[in-house]
């Protein structure tokens, strides 16, 4: 039998911050047919929240590192303002949506990451499984599951959680009930050959072409665990990955991940 297909949109935190693509790309997520899951970052937010609290926020290789603090304020910028604003808005425009933490009914468990090259990044949790059943109970009950980037490792501590790879690993999960298209929004049109030009979009990336890119410096940064997260989900059955400009989450431009 042929699978309902299901069309998870991960919006990163730069749009979050723009009223104006924020309000597009709920416009366009909103007349997605059928069944689909939004999942939001919201990093931009949180450093400017803990600068203003006097919080120094510590980046490595375009990841987070998350003491205690820092926690609190990710628990409050991802949980609170910007899950429940996303919620909100999508009320708006008719969908019947529900914030969700992967503490909330238990549906990402994580483990907290090991020291990796010598770097500790805190509470920051690595995903252990997502509970792809669920969701899709949800979904089959006409909510539209809004997931921010928080987990929990079962005994009792919520862990700040890329959030990619919570699209990643939903994306997955989901997989085993659904034909899933992975759309990764965010301020540019796709991948850049060349940063500095909007319109370098690579309209193709697969695993080689990522390792050429990678060793190369055509990509780095954050790009790096977003395509990695993308070519995860597109290994384990997801059935097309696009990255792509927030405003265009019609799937018909981008940067397409094999």
């Amino acid at each position: 039998m042929e699978k309902e297909k299901c069309v998870v949109v991960k919006v990163g935190g730069a749009i979050v911050e723009d009223e104006q693509q924020l309000q597009q790309l709920l416009r366009d997520f909103s007349d997605i047919k059928g069944r689909k899951v939004l999942v939001h970052g919201g990093g931009r937010k949180a450093t400017k929240t803990a600068a203003a609290l006097g919080i120094e926020s510590q980046m490595v290789g375009g990841r987070r590192i998350t003491d205690e603090k820092m926690l609190e304020v990710a628990t409050m910028v991802y949980g609170g303002l910007v899950n429940k604003n996303l919620v909100t808005q999508l009320q708006a425009h008719g969908v019947k949506a529900l914030g969700l933490t992967g503490a909330d009914i238990d549906v990402i468990r994580s483990h907290r990451r090991p020291l990796k090259d010598g770097i500790d990044f805190g509470y920051v949790g690595d995903v252990d499984r997502v509970d792809g059943q669920m969701l899709a109970t949800l979904i089959e009950n006409g909510i539209t599951p809004v997931m921010a980037p928080l987990t929990h490792d079962g005994q009792g501590h919520l862990l700040n959680t890329n959030a990619d790879t919570i699209a990643s690993e939903t994306a997955k999960a989901l997989a085993a009930h659904y034909d899933v298209t992975l759309i990764f929004s965010f301020e540019k049109k796709g991948v850049l050959a060349d940063p500095d030009d909007d319109e370098s979009v690579i309209p193709v990336i697969t695993r080689a072409d990522f390792d050429r890119y990678k060793a190369d410096g055509t990509i780095s940064g954050g790009m790096i665990p977003k395509i990695e997260n993308a070519l995860a989900a597109v290994d384990k059955g997801v059935s097309k990955v696009i990255i792509t400009l927030a405003t265009a989450i019609d799937g018909c431009h981008g940067t397409v991940i094999r």
